[in-house]
């Protein structure tokens, strides 16, 4: 599956006229950061300028997988991406709109509706941030502001060694796992033996999706991808779940910083 550019799109006039209050003299300033977080973000020289949000209602079709086949789902894999993609943008966006250099402490997560059994919902949010100092921007190369999805500790971290975030990266894959046949199944009956099939399978799945978000990484042109996690999302009925893998990407040096090393102090000899 070839991952697609990230969409074009709009800012509700809700939206807009929340943020331009916002940018109005800046009142009062929203952010989900934690005490030490927003301490520690400002410290590093960036001010919170607003909560900023993106979110996309997607509707999901249906695809079948061969009964003894472990394959992907494409379209299914394509839907999840995509309604994660639109989420992020808005909120990208809404940060845009702010005036802001990036967004920390990025959530994304998915919202599910018993009234609407075949519709999926993700919702991205995270507190926008401006540099307060050096008069450049930390923008990502494609002119938006960076997104990461670790804390406000560990951005701290991460700047006072002179890296920089890029964007939060994702891959995400929807896979059909085969079923046994009757044979197979009496002839584990009662063993401790590994499931091939299955075992391949999921191993597949989670590679794609490792693959995917490696991808991304490196067609921001960043050094590394850092706080990555892989887990199951979802499950599509019988024998068919979503590995998603998502991280931040990240730049070796900052270009206004060299990097810090670590340095030892020794006890002098009596």
């Amino acid at each position: 599956m070839s991952t697609p550019g990230t969409p074009q799109v709009q800012i509700s006039d809700i939206a807009r006229g929340r943020l331009d209050g916002s940018r109005q003299g800046r009142p009062c300033f929203t952010s989900d950061l934690s005490v030490n977080e927003f301490v520690l973000v400002t410290e590093s020289g960036f001010d919170p300028l607003g909560m900023v949000m993106g979110t996309s209602v997607y509707h999901v079709g249906t695809q079948y997988g061969g009964w003894k086949v472990s394959q992907e789902l494409g379209m299914l894999t394509q839907a999840m991406y995509n309604a994660r993609e639109l989420a992020m943008s808005r909120m990208e966006a809404e940060a845009a709109q702010l005036g802001a250099d990036g967004v920390i402490g990025v959530t994304l997560r998915p919202m599910n509706y018993v009234f609407m059994g075949d519709v999926i919902e993700y919702v991205a949010t995270g507190t926008a941030v401006r540099a307060t100092e050096g008069g450049g921007t930390y923008r990502a190369p494609n002119g938006k502001p960076f997104t990461t999805n670790l804390s406000g500790q560990d951005f701290w971290t991460l700047w006072q060694h002179g890296w920089l975030p890029r964007r939060l990266v994702l891959g995400n894959c929807v896979y059909h796992v085969a079923h046994q046949s009757l044979r197979q199944t009496l002839n584990q009956v009662g063993q401790n033996a590994e499931l091939p099939q299955f075992t391949q399978a999921l191993y597949d799945a989670r590679e794609l999706a490792m693959a995917r978000m490696q991808y991304e990484g490196q067609q921001l042109g960043s050094d590394g991808i850092v706080g990555t996690r892989v887990e199951d999302s979802r499950y599509w009925g019988e024998h068919a779940v979503e590995f998603f893998a998502l991280g931040t990407a990240v730049s070796r040096v900052r270009p206004d910083v060299s990097p810090v090393r670590p340095t030892m102090t020794m006890p002098l000899n009596g």
